[in-house]
């Protein structure tokens, strides 16, 4: 039986938890006893008040075998239902998620490293920095993707538990209302039986003397003992039933805690990471951008400045050379003082040839005479 039709049927008392007789008590009936005032009453409807009066009348203290079956029906759905709800709810450990969201943020916290410095640094292009941004920006993406199908996957579970605990809530309120049921029922038919059955059994011995008589009033009293046990037993349970309600709804709170968690991030945390990312990525584009640009202004102004020297020197020396003459007037007057020394120069060294030839005629005409005068010696 699931657990809708568990919740339809609603709570009921039963001699026969086990199905070897019969099960329910008349819904319809009434004892018309004097109504007893107990606690258990409080958690239950007029209904149920009036099914457990019913089931008052239909315990036997003399039947061991329906007393120590007395309430073990619902104890037996109580151990299987708190055995089984954690079995039910399966909540995976989200330490798979945090392994991945753990590495995802180790990647975004490298995203917008700078390149290292130095040799090394200097000689990377800017064009294979950002190829770098974008690989890094790929293998981000790609693993917050797969965080984020690992999440919603984690998110449909959390929800499916949610409803599932709210019907483990629901039907543990149902055993909880049966448990009280079965707890009023026993006290009520104590009551009875220590105020009505014991004394009238005691009376009875008294007034016969007989043994049979005695040993039916410790008899009684045994029973008497063993139920009371039996009730406390059902108190037991009750008192895990009341806990487990805390425990169901902390597991549901957790769990609704965490959905609402992981809806943050996929709808808030995710599409921020990706976008940063982004803006990082057109950052660097736009700083690789200014730097070009800042290349070309450099460039320009280099340029500039060599092309305004070059036209300073162009200007200034033919300004200069336009301003000669055919003859520099130092030439005129270094070649006129050449010239006039070539001229003294030449004088000089006519004189000097010309003193030199008269000393010469001189010279020969003593000769021709010495001469003459070998000639006319006699022999």
């Amino acid at each position: 039986m699931n657990i809708d039709d568990m919740l339809k049927e609603g709570p009921s008392l039963t001699l026969d938890p086990f199905g070897e007789g019969e099960k329910k008590g008349d819904l319809t009936g009434d004892s018309g006893k004097e109504p007893a005032v107990f606690e258990e009453e409080k958690y239950l409807t007029e209904e149920e008040k009036k099914q457990v009066e019913t089931f008052v009348d239909q315990i036997k203290l003399q039947d061991t075998v329906s007393i120590l079956q007395y309430g073990a029906g619902v104890q037996h759905k109580m151990a299987d239902f708190s055995a089984g709800t954690l079995d039910k709810v399966k909540t995976k450990d989200l330490g798979e998620v945090g392994d991945l969201l753990g590495g995802v943020v180790s990647e975004l916290r490298h995203f917008n490293e700078e390149e290292p410095k130095g040799i090394g640094g200097f000689f990377k292009k800017r064009a294979a920095k950002v190829e770098s941004m974008r690989l890094r920006y790929d293998k981000a993406e790609h693993n917050i993707d797969k965080v984020a199908k690992t999440l919603e996957g984690h998110q449909v579970r959390l929800m499916k538990d949610s409803a599932l605990l709210d019907q483990l809530y629901d039907l543990n309120k149902m055993y909880f209302r049966e448990l009280n049921m079965y707890i009023l029922a026993g006290k009520k038919k104590l009551r009875l039986a220590e105020t009505e059955e014991l004394p009238a059994l005691q009376k009875k011995a008294e007034e016969t003397g007989l043994a049979e008589d005695a040993q039916a009033v410790s008899d009684m009293q045994g029973m008497i003992n063993r139920f009371e046990k039996k009730i406390h037993d059902l108190e037991l349970t009750r008192m895990v039933s009341l806990q487990m309600a805390p425990q169901i709804r902390m597991i549901q709170s957790s769990n609704i805690t965490m959905s609402e968690k992981i809806q943050t991030t996929l709808t808030s945390t995710i599409p921020l990471w990706k976008s940063q990312m982004v803006i990082a990525l057109g950052l660097e584009h736009s700083k690789e951008a200014a730097e070009a640009q800042r290349r070309v202004t450099d460039l320009t102004n280099e340029l500039l400045r060599q092309n305004a020297e070059k036209l300073q020197m162009a200007t200034v020396e033919t300004a200069r050379q336009s301003e000669r003459g055919i003859v520099d007037m130092e030439t005129l007057v270094n070649t006129n003082e050449k010239l006039i020394a070539t001229i003294d120069e030449v004088l000089k060294i006519q004189r000097e040839g010309r003193q030199k030839r008269m000393e010469a005629e001189g010279r020969l005409s003593e000769l021709e005479q010495e001469l003459k005068l070998k000639l006319l010696e006699k022999r």
